[in-house]
């Protein structure tokens, strides 16, 4: 058995990236139904990692001490193209995309309630394998696990983490499928990939390319966004401290992606930093991509063949309801090529994590050209608003809902 260390752990996860990218490359199926690298290949090692657990071994123990500063970073640069400029062209959509986000993390609760009612279990078992894992994602369910406790329901810890692992895996999964048959079917009408269109990814309110005149500014660039982006994961934890400290629960990452938002539009305003979005990006995809790398590959899917029969039912109607809605976000927000590149980013962040959705996004990008009003709107909302109010959807419901 490999004994990986933190270092180790994330050069395995590079490894395990490429062979993602292989897989899609080599296997015409994956490219078709724009599944993510990351999880393709993480999946793959999950899937050995299982067949040699279920021969009574384990291949390696990974220490995954630097996955979440991975996420935290990659968020932060979401933080960092939150730009209330953009925002205020945006509003109208960014609301409409709220509310809809919000309708259905409350209507995921309640197909998981009716689910445990069917079983015969607790109320909250429905709550919990609903908006809490699956909107929530892990940090969102191992957080109010001690709460759903407190108000009865046992084992709540063991149900949040296979509930959570189980929507990451599909939510990266079908995501790309699902909306590549949408634009087929409804005919939608693409931008058309062209070179250099990655470099466009998330917009800005200045959102031509940058043109790096030398080595010099190259690497002065490189340094600086580091060092920034470093200083708003350091004030980004005192955030999140000051958050603890007056009872919110929130994920890890919110502090340091408002201090991300908080600078770029000081920045917007003053050019005092004079961000380069573009090496920012850059950055955060490919923290991005090494973070779902080795969360997938460090996931023990036996643990999720061993889970009962109310989580399968759960996970089996969540996957068709999302899938459904997410022709409701087409239609409700536009029904041209952005708002079908919404409902993979919607897909993504109510089953798994925003992290998830920026992969499915990018994917569909990267096969069909530039959705940037999709990468304003949909980040705000999955990786931020959506949180602020599921963490009060999840308090109403365990306050207020009869167990």
């Amino acid at each position: 058995m490999f004994e990986l260390d933190a270092i180790q752990t994330v050069a395995f996860g590079g490894l395990v990236l490429f062979l993602g990218y292989a897989l899609c490359r080599h296997i015409p199926l994956l490219g078709r139904y724009n599944l993510p690298e990351p999880v393709v290949g993480g999946l793959v090692i999950a899937l050995v990692s299982w067949w040699a657990f279920s021969q009574g071994s384990a291949l390696y123990t990974l220490d995954t001490s630097l996955q979440q500063p991975l996420m935290i970073a990659f968020f932060t640069t979401i933080g960092l193209n939150a730009s209330l400029a953009l925002l205020r062209v945006s509003l109208v959509p960014v609301l409409v995309f709220l509310a809809l986000s919000i309708f259905f993390a409350v209507a995921q609760n309640l197909i998981g309630i009716g689910v445990a009612s069917a079983f015969g279990l607790n109320p909250l078992f429905g709550v919990l394998a609903g908006s809490a894992t699956l909107t929530g994602g892990p940090a969102t369910g191992l957080a109010f696990a001690p709460m759903f406790e407190a108000a009865g329901l046992v084992g709540a810890e063991s149900i949040a983490v296979t509930s959570a692992m189980a929507g990451i895996i599909l939510g990266g999964v079908i995501g790309g499928p699902v909306i590549t048959k949408l634009i087929q079917r409804e005919n939608v009408i693409t931008p058309g990939k062209r070179d250099g269109d990655n470099e466009l990814d998330l917009p800005g309110p200045n959102p031509q390319r940058v043109h790096v005149e030398n080595d010099g500014d190259r690497e002065f660039n490189a340094l600086k966004s580091i060092v920034i982006l470093l200083l708003l994961l350091w004030v980004g934890g005192w955030i999140s401290q000051g958050f603890t400290a007056i009872g919110l629960t929130l994920p890890a990452y919110i502090g340091a992606m408002l201090a991300g938002a908080i600078v770029r539009n000081i920045d917007d305003f003053t050019g005092w930093f004079k961000l380069s979005v573009h090496t920012l990006e850059m950055i955060g995809n490919v923290c991005l991509a090494l973070f779902l790398a080795v969360a997938l590959m460090n996931l023990k899917l036996w643990e999720l063949a061993g889970m009962g029969a109310p989580l399968l039912v759960n996970l089996v109607l969540q996957v068709l309801a999302v899938a459904a809605f997410a022709w409701v976000i087409f239609k409700v927000m536009g029904r041209d090529y952005d708002a079908a590149v919404m409902g993979g980013g919607f897909i993504g962040f109510m089953l798994g994590t925003t992290a998830n959705a920026m992969a499915v996004m990018r994917k569909l990008v990267a096969r069909y050209g530039l959705a940037p009003r999709a990468f304003l709107v949909a980040p705000l909302i999955g990786a931020f608003f959506i949180d602020f109010a599921n963490a009060l959807i999840i308090t109403g419901f365990i306050n207020f809902w009869p167990h």
